[in-house]
């Protein structure tokens, strides 16, 4: 597999867990509220719109760190399949909340 596949796995997980996960969709809401409250002003789309986006940082950004260190520990200087595929099972864990909460699965 190529490193866009990898990437667009990433990108895909960390989209879902940024906008439908029940543990990080309420505190980024909050974090924008209370770092711009100018923004509620202007329009509630807006406020939406980056809390998905934050959420979606944030899970790249936390699930990256396992990968990160993998690298570390083995002296990579760039990002080898096995360090991407660490980097894509962290972000799919931390989406599967979202993925049940999208699909009405569990109980959340």
């Amino acid at each position: 597999m190529s490193y866009q596949g990898y990437l667009i796995g990433i990108l895909g997980f960390g989209l879902i867990s940024g906008m439908f996960s029940p543990i990080i969709l309420p505190q980024a809401t909050a974090a924008i509220v209370l770092l711009a409250p100018g923004l509620l002003i202007s329009s509630p789309s807006v406020v939406i719109f980056l809390s998905y986006l934050l959420g979606s940082t944030l899970t790249i950004m936390i699930a990256g760190i396992p990968a990160a260190l993998y690298e570390r520990v083995t002296g990579s200087a760039e990002s080898t399949p096995t360090s991407l595929w660490i980097w894509l099972a962290c972000t799919a864990l931390m989406a599967l909340p979202a993925v049940i909460a999208f699909l009405q699965v569990g109980g959340f």
